[in-house]
């Protein structure tokens, strides 16, 4: 039988030394979206999309609306009734033409109940919206995600959008990435397609420098090694950093490396190796989403103990 896998994600597996299990945890990635997924997608009011830009860069973009505003439309086709914010790359990458314009990933996730689905296809620009043809759905584990519950605001309760575009990361950026606790990443490859996955863990767990590096690390995970897959194959990557009480974003796309360096791993509590982004532009977006969410607890599963300490 035929791997579910592309090479980039078998050597890091075998790196890994896990390939007997990525293989039959491969097993649960389908081409058709299954009726609970259709439901699960119904009930969520945002989805990150991954997506590709002229230049081969990758960008991760959220966009928002009332449940329901992305719905299986049959059971291998999503249509988004959803446009991203002035300035977002999606749009212009949906629109440029070629195979690698036309790979998206999907991530749905529910913070609340720490539930998550990714949904891999082929993207078109309508007038009703972003359709996409998919070509794997499968859900992953809880592991690492921070429950929170969101509340919608009125749009004319939201603000002014400013847009802030940059080669390089501001002080108050990184302040905001070194604090985060959730981020969310883009990838792509050739033959496997774009996939949008999700990264949490404690505050501080992502270390940003003055030389507009990220380094963060690679807890343990569903063994599947799709994101490190493509990064290993093509060494691209975006980053999403959502404020979820203030419903600013900031968007990063850079080249990046999976670091196997067992010393550098261990200054990271739970690390099995690292990842690093170059950062070659960032672009804020204030007031992009109308969401506002609430926080309720960090995962259990944070390796670093603050799970253990609630605020």
């Amino acid at each position: 039988m035929d791997s579910v896998y592309h090479a980039g994600e078998i050597e890091v597996q075998t790196r890994a030394g896990v390939r007997t299990q990525s293989e039959r945890i491969g097993r649960s990635v389908h081409s058709r979206i299954p009726y609970p997924a259709h439901l699960f997608m119904m009930g969520q009011p945002m989805v990150i999309v991954s997506s590709v830009d002229g230049g081969g860069r990758v960008w991760a973009s959220l966009l928002t609306g009332e449940p329901g505003f992305a719905a299986a439309l049959d059971d291998s086709t999503v249509l988004i009734d959803a446009r991203p914010v002035a300035g977002d790359p999606l749009s212009d990458n949906l629109s440029g033409g070629g195979a690698a314009a036309a790979a998206v990933g999907l991530l749905f996730i529910e913070p609340r109940t720490r539930r998550r689905m990714r949904l891999n296809g082929r993207a078109v620009m309508t007038a009703g919206g972003i359709r996409v043809r998919t070509s794997e759905v499968y859900t992953n584990c809880p592991k690492y995600i921070q429950a929170r519950e969101w509340e919608s605001i009125a749009s004319e309760s939201v603000g002014e959008k400013h847009i802030k575009v940059a080669a390089s990361l501001a002080d108050d950026q990184r302040d905001w990435i070194t604090r985060a606790d959730t981020f969310f990443i883009a990838s792509y490859h050739p033959e496997g397609g774009g996939d949008a996955s999700h990264r949490g863990g404690c505050p501080g767990f992502v270390r940003a420098s003055v030389e507009n590096k990220l380094l963060w690390p690679d807890y343990s995970g569903n063994q599947m090694f799709n994101t490190l897959g493509n990064i290993a194959a093509y060494k691209r990557a975006g980053l999403l950093f959502v404020d979820f009480e203030g419903g600013d974003t900031l968007q990063l796309t850079g080249e990046a490396r999976v670091v196997w360096d067992e010393e550098r791993a261990a200054e990271f509590e739970g690390a099995e190796r690292l990842v690093e982004l170059q950062v070659e532009q960032a672009i804020e977006t204030t007031n992009a989403s109308p969401l506002r969410w609430r926080f309720l607890e960090y995962s259990p599963f944070n390796p670093d103990g603050c799970g253990r300490f609630q605020p």
